[in-house]
């Protein structure tokens, strides 16, 4: 594809590259968003007319540079509107996740100074309202969806429809105010101030100029080109970098029409209607449906699962082989593409943390040319991408041009800490020069994960640095690759791998709840809930089965010797997991930590009896049995004996 963008010099922020896409392209569509089962097409210049009235209407708020406007809600159009009306007035914008609870709103609206936010209803609106005048910064709360608010009296909330009412007056009384106002802005403005994945601590916000962005997307597309002919379905939440190249830095600079669904919930139906061409999705996404596909052949027929496990096998053969098999594609995979929505799709992505290679290669097998990305929000997002010409499932391909990347105090074999820069790197962390400092050294970002480079240039990402763990013999391992293959199964939603510092490798694993529970009503297995089902022993036999597997394929000193059912999901609300699903193993270690101890142990069961503090503050008493299970030849406990 060869594709011509706009001047990122000339069009060096977001509400440049808007008003000069609505001058050159006016009708076109730019992008759409299903409501009622419907989708609404939204051209340039609907767009930029939606972004001006907010904007104008933003500036007669008192709303203006240095400013900081906070959006939360589902992605949408009117959030991608919001946050330009934002950088038209040289405000800066500030994504809040849509499930964050109201201390972790709190904190980054505090933290921020929040003066606007943008919400998507009552819901969201009341996060605010909860926290009271704990933030003396925030001075006005708009809100799209109007159901629920007709009783709301505090004054600092208006509706979208009021915003844009100002916006029109203000606009009556200077009819060139909003161009004025897109002229004054700049590339060197902080536009975005984007929240790190904070799997350690509270995130910090990344401060991301205007130009830079726009320049790296140039560059960006010069390693995966779009144009105008592209779609691209959003999936994943607007507040994660990644995203925010695509729906807003992909849109603006090569007109990539972006299309939004009416939920999470019908997000699948959605893509199928569309039929992106390009697309991303997290590694839990990728997971989630190579699961729910196992899920569905357990219902099928024999015939059909037969028809499903020999596509399958033919075409991984023929994948490792270089190979595409014609067989499997006529018997399962083009059918499958089909009602996944992928037939017409070009380019896909991966991204965030690492996709299991078996995943991966079941996606690439079905025809889908996924590719992994690699980078970090300071960064811009991604900064290396797969080329896509070789089977690859272990590397995260080679830099993009421009970019250095380097492997800082490499041991013996090559790995290090990868360290990185490039002339679009963020401004730092706002309000927090130690942590930049901490950082950046140099003018080099040190990222803190541990990889190396292959014989072809291709970066390999192995893990957290900090993660990387070695046991009492002294062999290091990845917590995190372990984990990827075991959550390859259809009935392992999540898994925690211990040992470091023990003689052996243990696992705290939580089941794929959806399916499981399936499973069992076909084995006609009772259970109430949840902590009912992964107590009971055919359960523990099933994943037992599964962990054996994943054994198999690994070397002996990196088998897992015994596991546990944990008695609940791990959650981002209980501060478990980050908001982009990455497990927070400090979190893990302390709350879990009897549990942990009780696998390093003879016990037959581990019990835990503790007041667990939530990130949002609640308080709670846990109580909870749980079984250890020895697997790989390992000698049974006796419960385990008991039980047979």
């Amino acid at each position: 594809m060869t594709a011509t963008y706009p001047d990122a010099a000339r069009f060096d922020t977001c509400p440049k590259l808007l008003v000069h896409n609505a001058q050159t392209r006016p009708d076109a569509v730019a992008m759409r968003e299903k409501d009622f089962g419907i989708w609404r097409e939204v051209t340039w210049r609907e767009y930029a007319e939606t972004v001006k009235l907010m904007a104008l209407g933003l500036e007669s708020l008192g709303i203006g540079r240095g400013d900081v406007v906070a959006l939360i809600g589902d992605n949408d159009t009117n959030w991608v509107c919001g946050e330009l009306a934002a950088h038209s007035v040289r405000a800066m914008s500030l994504g809040i996740y849509r499930d964050a609870l109201d201390e972790e709103v709190f904190y980054l609206a505090d933290y921020a100074g929040v003066k606007a936010v943008l919400a998507e209803d009552q819901e969201q609106v009341d996060k605010f309202l909860n926290l009271g005048e704990r933030l003396p910064a925030l001075q006005h709360i708009i809100y799209c969806d109007t159901r629920g608010m007709g009783t709301v009296t505090d004054p600092r909330v208006l509706s979208l429809e009021a915003l844009k009412e100002l916006g029109r007056k203000a606009e009556a009384r200077e009819p060139a105010r909003f161009k004025a106002l897109v002229d004054a802005t700049e590339g060197d403005d902080v536009a975005i101030l984007c929240t790190t994945s904070g799997t350690t601590s509270n995130p910090k916000l990344a401060m991301l100029q205007a130009g830079p962005m726009i320049r790296h997307v140039h560059r960006y597309l010069s390693v995966d080109p779009k144009d105008g002919t592209d779609e691209y379905v959003s999936v994943l939440p607007l507040p994660w970098i990644m995203e925010q190249i695509y729906c807003i830095g992909f849109s603006l600079v090569a007109g990539m029409k972006v299309n939004y669904p009416e939920s999470q919930d019908t997000m699948m139906h959605d893509l199928r209607e569309i039929g992106p061409t390009f697309f991303l999705m997290a590694p839990r996404l990728w997971e989630q449906l190579a699961a729910d596909m196992r899920a569905r052949v357990m219902d099928a027929s024999a015939l059909n699962r037969w028809i499903f496990d020999k596509g399958v096998k033919l075409g991984i053969e023929a994948l490792d082989r270089g190979e595409r098999s014609g067989l499997a594609d006529a018997m399962l995979f083009s059918a499958l593409r089909d009602r996944l929505g992928f037939s017409r799709v070009r380019s896909a992505a991966t991204g965030g943390s690492a996709l299991g290679p078996d995943t991966f290669k079941l996606f690439l097998a079905m025809g889908v040319p996924l590719r992994q990305l690699y980078g970090q929000t300071e960064l811009m997002g991604a900064y290396t991408l797969q080329d896509g010409k070789d089977v690859d499932c272990d590397t995260v391909g080679p830099p993009f041009p421009g970019t250095d990347v380097r492997i800082a105090d490499p041991d013996a074999s090559g790995v290090g800490e990868i360290v990185t820069r490039h002339d679009n790197m963020f401004l730092g962390y706002y309000r927090n020069e130690e942590a930049t400092r901490a950082d950046m050294r140099d003018g080099w970002m040190y990222t803190g994960d541990a990889g190396y480079f292959d014989d072809k240039g291709r970066l390999i990402v192995i893990d957290r640095l900090k993660d990387i763990a070695t046991t009492a013999q002294g062999l290091r391992f990845s917590p995190q690759y372990i984990e990827n293959k075991l959550k390859f199964s259809p009935y392992i939603a999540e898994a925690v791998i211990l040992g470091a510092g023990r003689d052996y490798l243990t696992a705290i694993v939580c089941i794929r709840y959806s399916i499981v529970s399936k499973w069992a009503e076909k084995k006609r297995i009772a259970f109430s809930s949840y902590t009912d089902l992964s107590n009971q022993q055919q359960i523990y036999d099933l994943i037992a089965g599964e962990v054996e597997q994943v054994n198999a394929s690994l070397p002996e000193a990196q088998r897992i010797r015994k596991f546990l059912l944990l008695y609940k999901e791990l959650d981002a609300d209980d501060g478990e997991l980050t908001r982009t699903r990455k497990v927070r193993r400090g979190v893990i270690s302390e709350r879990y930590g009897d549990l942990i101890d009780a696998l390093y142990t003879d016990a037959d069961t581990a019990h835990l009896d503790a007041e667990v503090t939530y990130e949002d503050g609640r308080k709670s008493k846990v109580k909870a049995d749980m079984r250890i299970m020895m697997v790989d030849g390992v000698h049974e406990s006796a419960t385990m004996k008991k039980a047979s």
